[in-house]
């Protein structure tokens, strides 16, 4: 009897062995995945975090002022933006006419002088340079000293004051557009501040409006404000540079012409004859 209780304790054993078996084997994957997923998640939001932080638009920055500006502080960062522009090509500009000049002087003063006659040193002149029309002013008017009232000035007198007007149309050619680096660099940083005024005006009144004065609401507008008086400054920097840089190539240039023009001059008094 006891060997029968025994045998059936042991069979019912053996099929809850079985039972159990076949559910321990299906929750092992489900924990596995469960623990590839908890795995997985934190690499997810890693890279979402980024993608989350491109999209998020900086609201104290320029793009957030030109976006929600108003005419007035639009209209400021346009004008300084067309100041900019037009001392950067000012610049380049002067830059390349003042070496062209300088490069035309080097090469008349090795060539000009040692040529046959006057004529022969003119044609190899550059047809459209300073240089040429210095030259061809002051034998025309070597060469045309008649009139009612140009005749009671003296031959050397009036070839001086031809030769004087000709470098001074050159000198003023070359000087063209200091004025307006001038004025940039003088007004810039002002337009920029009046930016700066209407911005922090506007700020404070919308928190007097809105009736909250903490910091986070302060700080987003005077910090826009003040952007445009660091654009004002970053304006102005480069033409007050760019305009000291142009007035000592200017004075270096137009004394190369100054002297070609003197040497010229000693020439034509020398009783040299225009041979054509």
């Amino acid at each position: 009897m006891i060997s029968r209780i025994s045998a059936l304790f042991a069979a019912i054993a053996f099929a809850a062995t079985l039972a159990v078996s076949p559910m321990a084997q299906a929750q092992a994957p489900a924990d596995a995945a469960s623990a590839v997923a908890a795995d997985a998640a934190p690499a997810a939001d890693a890279a979402a975090a980024p993608a989350a932080a491109k999209k998020e638009e900086n609201p104290y920055g320029l793009m957030h002022t030109l976006s929600h500006g108003d005419m007035v502080s639009k209209g400021v960062l346009g004008l300084l933006l067309i100041m900019s522009m037009g001392s950067w090509y000012i610049l380049f500009t002067k830059l390349w006419d003042t070496q062209k000049l300088s490069s035309e002087a080097k090469e008349v003063r090795a060539t000009f002088f040692k040529k046959a006659s006057l004529a022969e040193g003119v044609k190899g002149l550059n047809e459209t340079g300073a240089f040429r029309y210095i030259a061809q002013s002051a034998i025309e008017a070597s060469e045309h000293h008649e009139g009612a009232l140009t005749e009671n000035i003296d031959h050397n007198t009036w070839v001086t004051m031809n030769i004087d007007r000709a470098v001074s149309e050159v000198q003023a050619r070359v000087q063209g557009g200091l004025g307006f680096l001038a004025t940039v660099g003088s007004t810039s940083p002002f337009i920029g501040l009046f930016g700066t005024v209407w911005g922090i005006l506007q700020a404070l009144t919308a928190i007097g409006v809105a009736g909250q004065a903490s910091i986070d609401k302060v700080a987003g507008p005077v910090g826009e404000a003040l952007i445009m008086t660091a654009i004002g400054l970053a304006v102005a920097v480069p033409a007050v540079l760019g305009y000291n840089w142009l007035v000592n190539r200017n004075k270096a240039v137009v004394a190369q012409v100054r002297a070609f023009a003197g040497d010229l001059h000693g020439v034509l008094m020398g009783n040299r004859q225009v041979k054509r």
